[in-house]
């Protein structure tokens, strides 16, 4: 009864909300830039740090193919041991944040090769730091504490495409808050359409790399090509496509291409241009395995703590298969139930006491507009657990879950949904659709393991609280 009442809800509220509202690199042609529009603008870099600003450099490398890039000195094997010994995640955030410095220009190497720490001498020279071309953590610090602002103004994650293992990409989260899958990738996009990002992958079946450049330069047939570049095993287009602009990246590796599309209306483009060249060189097509949710042996998500003794409820797809659960700054955690049908998972912190919960409600969602809690994964906040925020829309109910129109920031899941009152409606669900299990199938679960959580009125602060980070560590 309690998920059918849900279903009648949801789809008032919806009724509700209705009613109160070609060229080859030779001819390259320089593209003009838009008057940067007065609302919500890309904050300039900081007077004090004399450096090239991400703009310049997007329009540089993307009219150069950074083929004028004089080669980078030869990495020493003190250099190479230190970031061989960095996880692969930190190692694209640090190059993600020196490309948001203007000291890395071009795509980001999983590797971390010689442009890659040639950057970080850079960085180093510029901050006045010993040129070593190894970070240091305070080095490290300041290099996410330069950058932070700017991107957090954008809503700016590194994030996996589902759609495809092993892609990874920026995405300004605040300006393509709903994501959705593709055609075959992931596309992300804004409330309206006006801004477009879009994943897509190719099997070849023996086509060349040229042969693919010719064909995306025609199809959509409203496209008009004004810049193209083809370098080695990669190729960029830009132009326009009907009334807006368009950017396309292309890697191919094993008679595969993988790639990328901005899209965005031309009133837009003194926010988005800016963004381009960062989005291009922050787009990892072939990541090694290590950084793949499926094969990580250490993966991170959310929780959400229902009683003061440490009962924490999560993802059961999160918690699977884990050797160790740790409950981030409160220790170790032991599974005490698990339900296939709704892919909840119990744990109980050992030893917690005193623990901030989660009040429930059973009443259903008092509006479409929702705001989602969780802790983001560590490489897109720093290495942080802090608590953030992401908004979404409820889009309907499909079986037991409730669909959101928004795809979760990455370690999202296992966090929680709440109403445009701040009530907590339901935890956000690992799935092929963006989701959640709503507060009446949790609270039945609660109820067959015996645990039986706070009832009562919560609002956004107050939850915050009860937000904790799972770690699955496996063999």
């Amino acid at each position: 009864m309690r998920f059918a009442a849900w279903t009648t809800v949801i789809a008032l509220a919806f009724i509700s909300q209705a009613m109160g509202q070609n060229t080859a690199p030779k001819a390259e042609q320089k593209q003009q830039p838009a008057a940067r529009p007065e609302a919500a603008p890309v904050p300039p870099a900081k007077p004090a740090a004399k450096k090239k600003a991400p703009q310049k450099a997007a329009k540089k490398s993307e009219k150069s193919g950074n083929s004028e890039q004089p080669p980078a000195p030869a990495m020493t094997p003190n250099q190479r041991e230190a970031y061989t010994a960095m996880p692969v995640a930190e190692r694209l955030a640090i190059q993600s944040d020196l490309i948001w410095s203007g000291d890395l220009a071009g795509a980001a190497d999983p590797a971390f090769g010689d442009r890659a720490i040639a950057a970080v001498r850079a960085f180093q020279h510029r901050n006045k730091f010993e040129e070593t071309g190894i970070i240091t953590p305070d080095q490290r610090q300041a290099l996410a504490t330069a950058t932070r602002n700017r991107k957090d103004h954008i809503g700016w994650r590194l994030v996996e495409d589902d759609a495809t293992p092993g892609v990874r990409l920026g995405i300004p989260s605040k300006l393509v808050p709903r994501s959705e899958l593709g055609a075959t990738g992931t596309r992300w996009s804004s409330a309206r359409g006006e801004i477009q990002i879009e994943t897509f992958r190719e099997k070849m079946a023996g086509a060349t790399l040229n042969e693919l450049f010719e064909d995306l330069k025609k199809k959509p047939t409203s496209r008009r090509v004004e810049f193209t570049s083809v370098q080695g095993n990669t190729f960029l287009i830009s132009g326009l496509q009907g009334l807006k602009k368009f950017h396309v990246r292309v890697f191919m590796k094993d008679n595969e291409a993988r790639g990328l599309t901005i899209l965005y209306d031309q009133a837009m483009e003194g926010i988005v241009l800016p963004m381009v060249d960062i989005m291009a060189n922050a787009f990892i097509p072939f990541g090694d395995a290590a950084t793949a949710s499926a094969t990580r042996k250490v993966q991170y998500g959310s929780g959400i703590v229902v009683t003061q003794s440490g009962h924490v409820v999560t993802d059961r797809q999160l918690a699977g298969d884990c050797q160790t659960i740790v409950i981030a700054g409160l220790g170790r955690a032991d599974r005490l139930a698990d339900d296939k049908t709704t892919d909840l998972t119990l744990l109980q912190v050992n030893g917690a006491d005193h623990l901030k919960s989660l009040r429930f409600s059973s009443d259903a969602p008092k509006s479409t507009d929702l705001t989602l809690l969780g802790i983001a994964a560590p490489e897109t906040q720093a290495g942080a657990r802090d608590v953030t925020s992401a908004n979404a829309k409820l889009r309907g109910v499909d079986g037991s879950r409730v669909l959101m129109d928004a795809r979760p920031i990455r370690g999202f899941v296992g966090g929680g949904a709440f109403d445009g009152q701040g009530q907590f409606v339901g935890m956000i669900a690992a799935a092929n659709q963006p989701s959640f299990i709503p507060t009446s199938s949790i609270r039945k679960f609660l109820d067959g393991a015996g645990v039986y959580p706070a009832i009562g009125k919560s609002d956004i602060a107050a939850a915050k609280n009860a937000i904790v980070r799972v770690v699955c560590v496996r063999k």
